[in-house]
C-alpha cells in the first residue's frame, strides 16, 4: 500500500480517499437505534465512456455500509435494469453516483440513518467541488426548482417505494432527479450538513450574491449564548456572507439603565448591513429598544438563546404564567439576572411586544422545536417565528482515542467517567440538587466524575472521585475532555436546546437528561442519548443503568457523532439560516446554497481541519473573588438586590469617569 503521508493533499480535500489510508471514525452500529436492520441500498453507476470508474467503485467499497450492492450500467441499456429495481421489494433506497464522482467517507450511513429517523423519501447532503484543489461546497438539491440547471441529482438516497417508473427515467437508467426531488414536496424531503460525494468540476462553481450581515450581541461572544451566536457568524461567512460583529456594551453593570448606545448603532450604520443577526442582548440592556431602532432600518433575525425576548425581565419563566398573561410587579425573582427593578416589569414586557409587534418588527429564530412552540405562545400576533439551526465546530468536537486522551489529561484508564459541564456547573437554572443525587447514586471504585465549569465549591457535588479542571476557554482541549468520558448527564430542565449535550455527542458521549424544554431536540432520545421523566430517582435510575452497561454506551455515542455532525454542523446551520433567508425575500430562491472550501474543515476526514475557538469563556476567578462569592451566596444566595446593583452602576461610572 502506497504511504499516503509522502503524498501531496489530494485535491478533493480528502487524504487517503479512496485508495489510500483515510482517517477513521466510531464502527457503525449493526443495527439501526430501533433495532431494525440497517436498510439495504443499491447504488447506481451509469459508466461513460472515456470515464474511469475505479475511483467511484473504490469510494463505495470503502462505506463500512455491508448493506449494499453497486451495479455499474453501460450507457444507452440501463433502464430496464433500473425499472426492475423499482420493483424489487428486497431493496430499500437507491442511490446514483455520476460516473467518475466518489462518495465521502460515511456518507452511506449518514444519509441512511437520517433517512430512518426522519421518515424521508429523499436525502440529500453537500458536494464537494474540485478540480486540481477545492473549489468550494454546496446543497446541489436544496431549494432548487426543477429546469433552471442548478440541480444535480448524484448522492441522493431515495426511498424506493417513494419513486415512480414513469416518466423518471432516462434510457440509461438514469433518474430525472430535479422532477423527483420537486414531485416529493419539502416535508418528505431532507438535507444532512455534511458532504455526501466529491464531484470534479469542469468548470467553476457558480457562486451566489452574499449579503452584508452584522451579528450583534450585548457584551460580546464570551459564554454559552455568546459563543453560540459567533458560531452562527462563522457559519455564514463560510456561506460566502459579510459578517460584521458588534457589541453594544462594555458595561454589564449599567444593562438594568442602558437603552441606546451611539457608538454601537454607528457602528452597525456603518456596516450597511442587509441583515442584522442579534442575540444575547440582555447582558448590555434589558429592553428591545435599540431592535426596535434597527428594525425600522431594515431586516432584523432576533436569535432566541433564551427566551428573554419574550417576557418582562427572565430567560426562562419556567412554570410562571405571567409571561402571558402581562409580567408586572409580581415577578418573583426580579433579583435574579437579569435583574429588572419589580416597578419596571410591566412597562418593560410593554415595551418588548411593541417591538416584536410593529410593522417591521423582528424574526424570531428559535434554535428547538420546543422554542418555536414557546416563540409562537408567547409572541405578539403577527409575529415571525422561524425555526433554524445552532453551528458546531464538528472536526474540533469529535471522538478521539479515549485511552490516549486520558493519559494526557491524567484521568484513570479504567473508570467509567460521568461527564457535567455548564459555564457555571452550580447555577440556579441546572437542577444541582438533581445532579448531585444521581452522581452520588451511582458513586462507587471504579465509577468517576468529570465537571467542567465554574464551581466554587467541588465539596458541594458530595463525590469522592471527581476531576474539576474549572473553565476552559480552548475549543480543542475542552473537546479533549468530553472525548475522554464515557457519558454526559445533566439535570437542567430550562434549556432553548442545550448546547453541551451536542458538543458531548459529536465527541462521540451520549447524553442522560430530562425529557424537557429544548433538550428534547438537542438529546434524539434512544439515538444521541436518553430521555427521562421529571420524577424523584428517575435520573439517578438511568445513569446506574448506563454506567453498567457500556454497550450501550458506546451505541449511543456512535450514533449520537453521525447524527449531531449532520444536524449541526456549520453547514447544516447556514442552510437553516439560508432557508428563512429565501422564506422571507431576502434571497434569491433560485440560487444554490455554496460554501467556502474552508467549510470542508469542518469534517474530520478532511486533510486541513479548522482548528478550534479560544477565549470562549472568562478566565478562572482568582481565589479570593471566589471566596467572597462564596460568602455572598451565604448571605444573599443567588439574588442581586436593588440597591447592590446601583452601586456597582455608580462605581462602574465613576470609574469610567475618572481622568
Amino acid at each position: 500500500m502506497t504511504d499516503t503521508s509522502i503524498l501531496p493533499p489530494p485535491p478533493h480535500g480528502i487524504a487517503g480517499w479512496p485508495f489510500g489510508t483515510a482517517a477513521g471514525g466510531l464502527a457503525r452500529p449493526a443495527s439501526l437505534p430501533d433495532g431494525w436492520p440497517w436498510p439495504r441500498i443499491r447504488v447506481i453507476t451509469v459508466t461513460r465512456h472515456g470515464v474511469d470508474p475505479t475511483g467511484s467503485v473504490a469510494s463505495v467499497l470503502r462505506q463500512e455500509y455491508s448493506d449494499f450492492r453497486h451495479d455499474l450500467l453501460p450507457p444507452g441499456s440501463g433502464r430496464a435494469a433500473v425499472e426492475r429495481m423499482l420493483d424489487d421489494p428486497t431493496i430499500d433506497h437507491l442511490l446514483w453516483l455520476g460516473a467518475g464522482d466518489l462518495l465521502a467517507p460515511g456518507a452511506l450511513t449518514a444519509l441512511a440513518l437520517e433517512a430512518a429517523l426522519r421518515g424521508a423519501a429523499a436525502v440529500a447532503g453537500l458536494r464537494v467541488l474540485y478540480d486540481d484543489a477545492v473549489r468550494a461546497l454546496d446543497a446541489p438539491a436544496a431549494m432548487v426548482e426543477p429546469g433552471n440547471g442548478a440541480f444535480a441529482g448524484s448522492a441522493i438516497l431515495w426511498a424506493r417505494n417513494a419513486l415512480s417508473t414513469h416518466a423518471l427515467l432516462d434510457a440509461d437508467g438514469a433518474l430525472q432527479a430535479a422532477a423527483a426531488w420537486s414531485a416529493l414536496g419539502e416535508a418528505r424531503r431532507a438535507i444532512i450538513g455534511r458532504p455526501v460525494l466529491l464531484h470534479g468540476l469542469a468548470a467553476a462553481p457558480i457562486q451566489g450574491d452574499d449579503l452584508s450581515i452584522v451579528s450583534l450581541t450585548g457584551t460580546g461572544t464570551q459564554g454559552g449564548a455568546g459563543v453560540a451566536q459567533r458560531r452562527l457568524a462563522d457559519a455564514l461567512l463560510l456561506a460566502g456572507h459579510r459578517v460584521t460583529e458588534v457589541a453594544l456594551s462594555i458595561r454589564p453593570e449599567a444593562a438594568e439603565w442602558t437603552d441606546t448606545f451611539p457608538q454601537a448603532e454607528a457602528a452597525v450604520a456603518a456596516a450597511a448591513p442587509d441583515l442584522v443577526l442579534a442575540g444575547n442582548l440582555h447582558g448590555a440592556t434589558r429592553s428591545l429598544d435599540v431592535v426596535g431602532r434597527l428594525a425600522r432600518r431594515g431586516p432584523v433575525g432576533l436569535v432566541l438563546h433564551d427566551l428573554f425576548p419574550l417576557t418582562g425581565r427572565c430567560s426562562h419563566p419556567r412554570d410562571c404564567g405571567r409571561a402571558l398573561a402581562g409580567c408586572d410587579a409580581a415577578c418573583p425573582t426580579p433579583d435574579e439576572y437579569p435583574q429588572l427593578a419589580p416597578d419596571r416589569i410591566a412597562g418593560m414586557h410593554v415595551r418588548k411586544r411593541a417591538v416584536l409587534a410593529g410593522p417591521a418588527g423582528p424574526w424570531l429564530l428559535a434554535n428547538s422545536d420546543w422554542t418555536l412552540a414557546r416563540a409562537r405562545d408567547l409572541a405578539p400576533p403577527g409575529a415571525i417565528a422561524e425555526r433554524i439551526r445552532l453551528a458546531f465546530p464538528t472536526a474540533v468536537f469529535r471522538p478521539g482515542d479515549r485511552a490516549a486522551l486520558r493519559l494526557r489529561l491524567g484521568l484513570p484508564p479504567g473508570d467509567v467517567l460521568i461527564l457535567v459541564s455548564s459555564v457555571i456547573v452550580d447555577g440556579p437554572d441546572k437542577g444541582f440538587s438533581d445532579l448531585r443525587a444521581a452522581l452520588q447514586a451511582v458513586m462507587r471504585p471504579g465509577v468517576g466524575v468529570v465537571a467542567i465549569g465554574r464551581l466554587d465549591d467541588p465539596s458541594k457535588l458530595g463525590v469522592p472521585n471527581l476531576f474539576a479542571p474549572g473553565l476552559i476557554a480552548d475549543e480543542e482541549t475542552l473537546a479533549a475532555w468530553y472525548g475522554a468520558c464515557d457519558v454526559h448527564v445533566t439535570a437542567s430542565r430550562h434549556e432553548t436546546l442545550g448546547q453541551t449535550p451536542i458538543e458531548a455527542g459529536l465527541c462521540g458521549v451520549p447524553t442522560l437528561a430530562y425529557r424537557v424544554s429544548g433538550l428534547t431536540s438537542s438529546v434524539i432520545d434512544g439515538v444521541s442519548g436518553r430521555l427521562v421523566p421529571v420524577r424523584p430517582g428517575a435520573l439517578a435510575e438511568a445513569l446506574t443503568a448506563l454506567v453498567e452497561d457500556g454497550d450501550a454506551r458506546a451505541r449511543l455515542g456512535a450514533f449520537a457523532r453521525i447524527a449531531l455532525e449532520s444536524r449541526h454542523s456549520p453547514a447544516a446551520a447556514a442552510l437553516s439560516l439560508d432557508a428563512v433567508f429565501r422564506r422571507q425575500g431576502l434571497r434569491d430562491a433560485t440560487l444554490r446554497p455554496t460554501f467556502a472550501p474552508a467549510m470542508l474543515g469542518h469534517f474530520p476526514f478532511a486533510a486541513a481541519l479548522q482548528k478550534g475557538a479560544v477565549g470562549t469563556v472568562p478566565a478562572a476567578s482568582p481565589p479570593l473573588v471566589r471566596r467572597l462569592r462564596r460568602a455572598k451566596q451565604m448571605v444573599l444566595g443567588r439574588r442581586m438586590p436593588l440597591f447592590v446593583r446601583r452601586c456597582l452602576y455608580l462605581a462602574g461610572t465613576l470609574r469610567r469617569s475618572a481622568p
